[in-house]
Order: C-alpha cells, then sequence, then structure tokens
C-alpha cells in the first residue's frame, strides 16, 4: 500500500492514501511547474502588452528620423530609397500612434510617471515632430491634404505640450531642482516648435490664399525655436558643469544639440524661400538669414565635440553599442543636417554646401541602417527567449 506523499513509478505524486488496490478512488497527480512560475505565481504580461506599457516617450524619434532622411534622398537620390523610407516611416508612424493610443487608456500611471520625470518628458516632444516631418515629406509626395492633417494635429499637441509640460515642472515637481534632469532630449521642444515653422511655410504653397496669416506664423515660431534653444543649451550646459556625467546620463539625445540647431536652419531657409514682397519677410528677411548662418556654423561646431563625447563614453567607459530607443535621436541630426545644409545653401547661393550635403545624407542613411539591424537582432534575441521561456512553462511531467 503507498502512502500519500509517496512518488509513484513515472514520478507522480500520490495525494490520495486511500487507494490501496480495493479502492475505486484512483490516484490525483500533480502538474510539475517550470522553477520561474513556481517562484512567482503571477503570469508575466505578454511582450506586445510590456513594449506597450513600457514605450519611450521618444520612440517618435524613428519617425522623425526615417522621414527626414527619405526627404534628403528625395532631394539628392536615390528615389527608390526615398519611397522605401517614406512607407516605413507611414507605417512606423500608424505603429506608434496605436501603441500610444493603447498606452494612454490601459497605463495611464505609466504615462503619467513619464510626464513627472524630467529626464524623459520632453520626449513627447517627438510625437510632434514626428507628424510634421512625416507631414512636409508627404506634401513633396503628392498629399498635401494628409500634411494639413497632420500639421493641424501637430498643433494641438504642441499647444498641449509646450504649456503643460513647464508648468508641471514649475508647479508640480516632486524635489527641489531638475538640474539633474536636464539633458539633450530637453532640446526637441525646439525642434517640434521649428518643425510646425517648416510646416506653416510648406503649406503657403498649398493656401496661397492664406500666406498673409501662414507666413508670420511661420517666422514667429522659427522666432520662438530660436530663444528656446538659447534658453535650453544655456541649462544643458550649466547641467554638465554642475552635476557628475556617467555614461548613462551621456546619452544619444545630447545630438540633438546639433539637430535642434539644423532644425532651425533648414526653418529659416524655407522662410527665405517665399515670396520677398511678403511684409513680415521684408521685416525680418536679412535678420533671419544672418542667424540662420550662424545657428548653420554653431551646428557644424557641435558635430566634433559630440563625436569626443561619443569616444569617451564607449571606449574610455566601454558603454556597450548596443540597442536603445533613443538611437534614433541621433540618427535624425544627421539627417537633418545634410537637408538643411542644402536647403539653406540653395536660398543663400553658398554653392560649398551641396557636396557636404551629399556626404551628410549618406552618414545619416549608414547611421539609419546600424540602428535598424541592431534593432532587429534586439527583437529577434527577445523573441527567441520569449519563446523558449513558454515552451519551459508548458513544460508538464506525467
Amino acid at each position: 500500500m503507498r502512502r500519500r506523499g509517496d512518488v509513484g513509478r513515472f514520478g507522480q505524486v500520490l495525494v490520495s492514501n486511500k487507494y490501496d488496490g480495493r479502492s475505486r478512488e484512483k490516484p490525483k497527480r500533480v502538474m510539475k511547474m517550470s522553477p520561474a512560475r513556481s517562484k512567482d505565481m503571477v503570469k508575466p504580461l505578454p511582450r506586445a502588452v510590456a513594449s506597450i506599457r513600457d514605450l519611450h516617450p521618444g520612440y517618435f524619434a524613428f519617425v522623425m528620423a526615417t522621414g527626414i532622411i527619405s526627404t534628403g534622398t528625395f532631394l539628392l537620390g536615390p528615389t527608390w530609397l526615398s519611397r522605401l523610407l517614406l512607407v516605413l516611416a507611414a507605417i512606423g508612424f500608424l505603429v506608434l500612434i496605436a501603441a500610444l493610443l493603447l498606452r494612454l487608456i490601459f497605463f495611464r500611471s505609466n504615462v503619467a510617471a513619464d510626464i513627472k520625470a524630467p529626464e524623459r518628458v520632453f520626449g513627447f516632444f517627438t510625437i510632434v515632430a514626428g507628424m510634421d516631418v512625416l507631414g512636409v515629406r508627404l506634401e513633396a509626395a503628392g498629399h498635401p491634404f494628409a500634411t494639413v492633417i497632420l500639421a493641424v494635429c501637430a498643433v494641438a499637441v504642441w499647444i498641449a505640450l509646450t504649456y503643460g509640460v513647464p508648468a508641471s515642472l514649475f508647479l508640480a515637481r516632486q524635489r527641489d531642482s531638475v538640474v539633474g534632469g536636464v539633458n539633450g532630449s530637453w532640446l526637441i521642444w525646439v525642434v517640434a516648435t521649428q518643425s510646425l515653422s517648416i510646416a506653416a511655410s510648406v503649406l503657403i504653397s498649398v493656401w496661397a490664399s492664406r500666406a498673409g496669416l501662414l507666413a508670420p506664423i511661420a517666422v514667429g515660431l522659427w522666432s520662438v525655436g530660436l530663444v528656446l534653444y538659447l534658453l535650453l543649451v544655456s541649462m544643458i550646459m550649466v547641467r554638465l558643469l554642475t552635476v557628475t556625467m556617467t555614461p548613462d546620463a551621456l546619452g544619444p539625445p545630447y545630438w540633438i544639440l546639433m539637430g535642434a540647431t539644423a532644425i532651425s536652419v533648414l526653418a529659416g531657409a524655407h522662410i527665405l524661400s517665399l515670396p520677398g514682397t511678403l511684409p513680415v519677410l521684408r521685416a525680418t528677411a536679412g535678420f533671419v538669414e544672418g542667424f540662420t548662418f550662424a545657428l548653420w556654423a554653431f551646428g557644424t561646431w557641435w558635430i566634433p565635440f559630440l563625436i569626443v563625447l561619443g569616444f569617451w563614453r564607449h571606449v574610455r567607459r566601454r558603454w556597450p553599442l548596443s540597442y536603445e530607443p533613443t538611437l534614433w535621436s541621433m540618427v535624425f541630426p544627421l539627417g537633418m543636417y545634410s537637408v538643411a545644409t542644402l536647403s539653406f545653401g540653395k536660398v543663400a547661393d553658398l554653392n560649398f554646401m551641396e557636396p557636404l550635403s551629399r556626404f551628410m545624407i549618406w552618414v545619416a542613411v549608414a547611421a539609419w541602417t546600424w540602428v535598424a539591424v541592431v534593432f532587429i537582432i534586439r527583437l529577434a534575441r527577445r523573441t527567441d527567449r520569449t519563446a523558449s521561456e513558454s515552451s519551459a512553462d508548458l513544460t508538464i511531467e506525467v
């Protein structure tokens, strides 16, 4: 007779001590669980759901990077690459919008946590910039109505963020000082503002009758972006000089120091390409052209300095060159620098800028390709690991 707790022939545990060959009651068997499940009885979220929950606020930088390189290859070639990147940018935008809406519905606490984090909250401005960069590219592809829709949505999001984010930092911050949370992502506020200026300039070709309204908006937003850049760069320099820098903190968003100047140059080039008879152009053209060149020169100065910072992070401090969502914030400035250099060189008759632009667009394509490859490798590894864990959890020993 076997007693309760004895192990059967094939490893099953007998939980009944009434079975002695005469009883009709059969022994019950216990399903064997994997160590992970026995340790934690709470079933983990599916990978897709967890990805939505943990979606980085700055992930729309993928749309920004892909869209601006599509614009650059549209202007410089090859056209097939431009079309491919446009399709990828549009698909990425739709996927990210769906993920963002699901996150707002089901994971509001995570969104609230990002809003309260000064080092992450400005990433939400990539939504605005992504809409405008994609919209401007669609206008070049002959879809001005899509440009209008995206620009209107971008304005609404920009208004909510441009007043809501600073107000939350001023009035509802959870620490005495936010200087430790200042980083390059704060400059996405500038990028978003200048992207609206570009969209307003582009829409003048669609609504020529509204040029008297759209042109002052374009110049006004360019001016606001200029002042914001000067203000935020000063804050970033204070942070660099007063808070100990670590490899983790010195991430890819610091490339937006150059990217913000580049998009300001592109916005200035679009303004200078507007009809000179517009009153706002007669009043500001000289100032816009002079300051645009200064911004281009300052952005060019940033490039070697940012390379030095990257060398310190990855070579001296041995930070791994692995995928992180903010890498798209490094790709975008490279593509934007190429397009801005080409556009401003044309309107200002600076012929030396075109060869530089052609070189930089291929640097941007190479950077985009590298980030896309490491993203795919990481995604494949996570998929394999998830499949292995699921297979282990379903193991049953009889």
